[in-house]
C-alpha cells in the first residue's frame, strides 16, 4: 500500500488519462521539484524590484487639514426663524469643492506666487519657463485631495521633490481657496445689494406713474373713494344689502310658516278645527268661549239627570250652548281669515324686498363697469405698494445681516510641514512586496509548467494511463552495474524490477526480452543491459543482444569493438561463436550490432532473425534484446513481435503521456506481450513520492559502507524486498 494515500482516480473515456485531486503533499512535491524555477523568478523579481526602487526618483509629499463647511451667519438672519449656522445637508458638496480646490481659479495664483513655471523648468533642466497650462497639467498630477474620514475635513497633499516646496504648495493651496471663498461672498452680497437697489429704483418710478393714474381717473369717473392708496372699496352699500337680505330671510320663513299653519288648517274638520286653534294659535276670546261652552255642556248633562230634557232650565242652557257654538265657529272662521291675510302680507313683502335687492345688485353692477378702469389702477397701484416693502424689507435685512457677519465657514485647522522623509518610493515596502509578488510569480509559473507539463509524473500517471502495472522504478544517474558491482545502492532496483519480471511472465519458457520506449534517450539501453546483470550475477545464464542496428551503444559499456556483431551473423559472414563475446561475468555473454549495410535495413525481419533467437533461446536461460526507439523506426515493432516479453521504459518528466501510449500501443499491435512499464531517471531526493518505492535502501547502503554487509544479510534484505514486492503485485 503507497504511504500517500491518493484519492481514487477517475479515468476518462477514449484517451486513458485521469484527473485527479492534488493532495497538499502534491504541491509540496511540486515545489520541490520546480524549485530552481521558483528561485530564480523569485531572485529576478526581488533583484528587479530593489534596482527599480533605488532609480526611481525620490519625492516628498505634504498635507494641509482644512475644515470646510457651509457660509452659516453667527445668529439667525433677519427674518429667518431658524438658528443661525444651521443648513441642510448636500452629499455632493464636499465633491463640489474637491473640483474648486483643484481649478485652475485657485492653482493659477499659487502657480504665480511660487513662480512655479521657473522652478519646473529648473526641475526638468529646461532652458524654457514653462507656461501656466503647462505648469497646471504638472500641478494636478502631484496634489491629491480627499475627504478625511467621514468629517468635513479636507486634505491637501502635494508631492515634491523638495520637502519645503512640497509644503509651500499644499499651504498656498489652502490659503488661495480661503482666499476665493471670502471673495466671492463678498462680490455675491454686492452684486445681490446692487440688484436690490437697481430694483427698488425701478419700482419707485413705476410707484408714481400709478399713483398720477389712480388720481386721473377717480376725478374723471368721479369715485368717491378718498383713501387712495389704501385698499380699494366696493360701490355697493353693503349695510343696506345686509338689511335687506335679512328682511328678505325673515320675511320667507314667515311666509313658510304661516302657509304650513293655514294649509294645516283646511285640511281639518270643523270639530278637529276648533281643537287644533285652540291649541295651535290660541287666542283669550277663542280660550274663554271654548271655557264656557264646556261649562254649560257639563251644566246641561247634570240638569238633565234631575229634570229630564222638557224642563225650563234645560231650555235654557240649551240656548246658551248654541250661542256659544255659534260664536266659536264665528272666532275659527275670523282666525282662518287673519291667517289667509298674513300670508297674502308675507308674500307682497318678500316679492317687494327681492325686487329691492335685483334693483341694488343692477346698479352696482353699472357702477363697477363704469369705475372698472379706476379700481384697475389702484390694485396696481397696491402691487407696487407691496412690491416696494417687500423689496426694502428685503435690503434692510440684508444690510443688518452684512452687519451681523457670517462664521468663518473654511480655516486651516493643520498646516502643511516639511516632511523629513521621502514618500516615494517607499523602499521597504516595495522590496516586501516585490519579495511576496516574486514567490506569487515563481510559484505560479512552477505550477502552470506543471499544469502544461503532460509527461509522466507519477506511478499513479503510468497505471491510470497505460493501465499498465510498474514493474521497477530505477533512479538517477545510473551507471552500468558490471563495473559498479553487485554492493550497487542502484543494484536493488533492478533486483526489484527482476523479481517483478519472474513474477509477472506467466510462463517459466518465457526467456526472450526487448526492452522499448516512445522516444530517443530514455534510458532503455542503460535498463536492459543493468538487468541482464543481474540476472547473470543471480546464476542465470544470460545473452545481451545490441540490436538497435542505427544507433548501438552497448559496447561501449562493455568499453568492447563493434567491428563485428549481429548483423554479420544474420548475413552469414560470421558464425555465431565468432560473434558473441565474454564479460566479466562468467554467465553473461555480449553480442554487439555489428556493421549495418544500407543494403540490409530489414535484416530483423528475416528468417535468420527468427532463427537466431530461437538459438540463442536454446543455448541461454535469459536473452536481452536492446532496440531503437518504438516511434522513430520499426526496429523495435519487429523485435516486439519475434521475442517473449517486452518491457516499456519512460523516462521521469519527459515525454508527453499521449506518446508513451502509443508506444505501448504499437507493442500490442503487433502482438507483442508487454509486461509493464519501468520508471527511469527518477531523482529521488527531490521526489519524496518515489522514495517509500525504492529510496529507503539507498539509506541502508549509505550507513553500512564503513562495515560492509555479508552476503547472507544481503540475500536476507533482498529476499524480503522480493517479498514485499511480490505482495504489492
Amino acid at each position: 500500500m503507497d504511504p500517500i494515500q491518493k484519492p481514487a482516480p477517475t479515468v476518462s473515456s477514449g484517451t486513458g488519462t485521469a484527473d485527479s485531486k492534488l493532495h497538499f503533499l502534491d504541491y509540496w512535491r511540486i515545489i520541490r521539484i520546480r524549485k530552481t524555477i521558483i528561485l530564480a523568478v523569485f531572485f529576478l523579481v526581488v533583484l528587479t524590484t530593489i534596482a527599480v526602487t533605488y532609480y526611481l526618483p525620490v519625492s516628498y509629499a505634504s498635507m494641509v487639514r482644512i475644515r470646510v463647511e457651509k457660509d452659516t451667519y453667527d445668529i439667525s438672519p433677519l427674518g429667518s426663524l431658524g438658528i443661525g449656522g444651521q443648513q441642510s445637508y448636500d452629499p455632493y458638496y464636499l465633491l463640489t469643492e474637491f473640483e474648486v480646490i483643484q481649478s485652475k481659479k485657485i492653482l493659477y495664483p499659487v502657480i504665480a506666487e511660487l513662480s512655479l513655471t521657473k522652478y519646473y523648468a529648473r526641475r526638468a533642466k529646461s532652458e524654457l519657463e514653462f507656461s501656466e497650462p503647462e505648469v497646471y497639467d504638472i500641478l494636478i498630477r502631484e496634489i491629491d485631495v480627499k475627504q478625511f474620514r467621514n468629517t468635513s475635513i479636507i486634505e491637501i497633499r502635494a508631492k515634491s521633490p523638495t520637502n519645503t516646496m512640497a509644503a509651500d504648495i499644499a499651504n498656498k493651496i489652502a490659503e488661495h481657496y480661503i482666499i476665493s471663498r471670502n471673495k466671492g461672498r463678498e462680490d455675491r452680497w454686492k452684486r445681490g445689494n446692487e440688484t436690490l437697489t437697481n430694483q427698488l429704483e425701478e419700482v419707485e418710478k413705476s410707484l408714481a406713474e400709478a399713483r398720477r393714474t389712480v388720481d386721473r381717473l377717480r376725478e374723471e369717473l368721479n369715485v368717491p373713494d378718498i383713501n387712495v392708496e389704501g385698499s380699494y372699496s366696493l360701490t355697493l352699500d353693503t349695510d343696506k344689502m345686509r338689511h335687506l337680505e335679512s328682511l328678505r330671510a325673515d320675511s320667507t320663513a314667515r311666509l313658510t310658516m304661516n302657509r304650513e299653519l293655514l294649509n294645516q288648517m283646511k285640511n281639518k274638520v270643523p270639530g278637529e278645527l276648533r281643537t287644533f286653534l285652540a291649541s295651535a294659535t290660541p287666542t283669550a276670546e277663542l280660550t274663554k268661549l271654548i271655557g264656557e261652552l264646556n261649562s254649560a255642556e257639563q251644566t246641561f248633562e247634570s240638569l238633565s239627570l234631575d229634570f229630564g230634557t222638557r224642563s225650563k232650565e234645560m231650555e235654557r242652557i240649551t240656548k246658551i250652548i248654541a250661542l256659544l257654538n255659534d260664536q266659536i265657529e264665528a272666532q275659527v272662521r275670523g282666525i282662518v281669515s287673519a291667517r289667509e291675510a298674513l300670508v297674502k302680507a308675507d308674500q307682497e313683502t318678500v316679492l317687494h324686498v327681492t325686487a329691492q335687492l335685483e334693483k341694488e345688485v343692477s346698479d352696482d353692477f353699472k357702477r363697477t363697469k363704469e369705475n372698472r378702469p379706476y379700481f384697475q389702477a389702484k390694485r396696481d397701484l397696491e402691487d407696487q405698494l407691496r412690491l416696494k416693502s417687500v423689496l426694502m424689507s428685503k435690503k434692510f435685512a440684508e444690510e443688518i445681516d452684512a452687519k451681523i457677519g457670517k462664521s468663518t465657514s473654511v480655516e486651516i485647522i493643520q498646516p502643511a510641514e516639511a516632511s523629513r522623509k521621502p514618500d516615494k518610493p517607499n523602499k521597504p515596502l516595495n522590496i516586501a512586496m516585490g519579495v511576496v509578488f516574486g514567490l506569487m510569480v515563481g510559484v505560479g509559473l512552477a505550477f502552470f509548467i506543471e499544469y502544461l507539463d503532460t509527461s509522466v509524473k507519477t506511478i499513479d500517471d503510468v497505471e491510470q494511463a497505460l493501465q499498465s502495472p510498474v514493474l521497477g522504478v530505477i533512479p538517477q544517474n545510473v551507471g552500468a552495474l558490471i563495473h559498479e558491482g553487485i554492493d550497487s545502492p542502484h543494484a536493488e532496483a533492478y533486483r526489484v524490477l527482476r523479481t517483478n519480471v519472474l513474477f509477472s511472465r506467466k510462463d517459466p519458457n518465457l526467456r526472450t526480452m526487448t526492452v522499448v520506449s516512445g522516444g530517443a534517450g530514455e534510458g532503455k539501453s542503460t535498463t536492459i543491459f543493468n538487468l541482464a546483470t543481474i540476472f547473470a550475477q543471480n546464476g542465470s545464464r544470460v545473452l545481451v543482444v545490441d540490436s538497435d542496428l542505427r544507433r548501438p551503444s552497448l559496447h561501449k559499456l562493455l568499453n568492447v569493438a563493434n567491428n563485428i556483431g549481429l548483423t554479420n551473423y544474420l548475413l552469414a559472414q560470421q558464425s555465431l561463436e565468432e560473434v558473441i563475446q565474454t564479460t566479466s561475468i562468467p554467465t553473461l555473454d555480449f553480442l554487439p550490432s555489428g556493421k549495418l549495410p544500407s543494403s540490409s535495413m530489414g535484416i530483423l525481419n528475416s528468417v535468420k532473425m527468427k532463427e537466431f533467437i530461437a538459438e540463442a533461446k536454446r543455448r541461454y536461460d535469459f536473452v536481452f534484446f536492446d532496440s531503437p526507439p518504438i516511434m522513430g523506426v520499426s526496429d523495435a515493432s519487429i523485435l516486439a513481435s519475434e521475442v517473449d516479453m517486452a518491457i516499456l521504459v519512460i523516462q521521469y518528466r519527459k515525454y508527453p503521456q499521449q506518446m508513451t501510449l502509443r508506444a505501448k500501443q504499437m507493442v500490442e499491435k503487433v502482438g507483442g506481450r508487454l509486461l509493464g512499464v519501468v520508471l527511469n531517471n527518477i531523482n529521488i531526493s527531490q521526489d519524496s513520492y518515489y522514495y517509500y518505492y525504492s529510496g529507503y535502501y539507498y539509506d541502508y547502503y549509505s550507513k553500512s559502507e564503513d562495515s560492509k554487509p555479508t552476503q547472507e544479510k544481503t540475500e536476507g534484505k533482498g529476499k524480503k524486498q522480493v517479498l514485499d514486492i511480490k505482495q504489492k503485485y
